[in-house]
């Protein structure tokens, strides 16, 4: 009798996890269609709009000093006095990340950008000339990969940083824009922070701190993610270097994307969702017959 009893008691309890498991996938199913249609409300009307406003305009910490300068592949925001940019701005689309373009490896004063350090002021520093617009992201142009070899894009980076967590940032932005089409990226060093180490005749700023913020403007739910990194090794890697557009605005001074309208602005810069986007792959090309 007890082991029929138990048995019984084994197959009530099976049919209600088996009743509440059916609950949850209907409340769930419910919340991605209300999740879906919020999100058509918010970005029905005004993704229209995305594709005509300038996405790539940013608007420099007014207590920095700013030489705009216009290349084929990035606009730069320079600062004369700490003889590198406040920031670098460029697209990445998914046919760009094609290119088969050679790597230039040549590094040039742009005599053109009052202040521009000089390659050699990096000689013997420790320090690696670090892209902010990698070479990388420019094979689809000699022009532009040469323009990123301009000491206007160049910061002093730790080889353990350059070579490590920021090197793997780039590729995945890569991935990001072969997945959705293209992306937005601005990145540059930390300049609020206080600068405490010069190199070079030049006398050129040593940050110890980096920024990049990526928007994705034309995936299905358009998103965005920052990150602010030490410039030495990167404990806990990219996850750990994660924040919020809106939290690399607060500690930069500059505002990122801000032609985009504000209903989407204040969704996507709030936004830090590394497990997401670390799980983006690119599509899956087709093969030629």
């Amino acid at each position: 009798m007890r082991q029929r009893k138990n048995s019984r008691h084994r197959g009530i309890g099976l049919g209600v996890i088996l009743a509440i498991a059916a609950v949850i996938l209907v409340a769930l199913a419910a919340w991605k269609i209300n999740a879906e249609k919020e999100s058509e409300a918010i970005f029905g009307d005004e993704r229209a709009i995305i594709g005509q406003v300038d996405l790539m305009k940013v608007v420099t910490n007014p207590e920095l000093e700013e030489s705009m300068v216009a290349y084929k592949g990035m606009d730069i925001s320079f600062n004369p006095r700490m003889h590198l940019p406040n920031w670098v701005c460029w697209e990445l689309t998914a046919d760009e990340t094609d290119g088969s373009i050679p790597r230039s490896n040549k590094f040039l004063c742009d005599e053109s950008v009052p202040g521009c350090a000089e390659p050699y002021d990096y000689n013997y520093s420790g320090y690696d000339r670090g892209h902010m617009a990698p070479a990388g992201d420019m094979k689809w142009d000699k022009d532009a990969m040469s323009e990123t070899f301009y000491m206007t894009n160049i910061c002093p980076q730790s080889k353990t940083l350059n070579t490590g967590t920021w090197k793997r940032l780039e590729q995945k932005c890569r991935t990001w824009a072969q997945a959705d089409s293209a992306v937005i990226i601005v990145c540059g060093p930390i300049l609020t922070d206080k600068i405490t180490e010069y190199i070079g005749d030049s006398r050129v700023a040593v940050p110890k701190r980096f920024f990049k913020v990526i928007l994705s403007p034309y995936a299905e739910h358009p998103r965005g993610i920052g990150f602010i990194m030490p410039n030495d090794k990167v404990e806990g890697g990219m996850q750990a270097a994660a924040v919020s557009i809106d939290e690399v605005e607060r500690v930069t001074g500059h505002d990122f994307f801000s032609e985009l309208p504000d209903s989407i602005e204040n969704i996507v810069e709030a936004q830090c969702d590394f497990h997401y986007w670390s799980t983006i792959k690119p599509p899956k090309k087709s093969s030629k017959k």
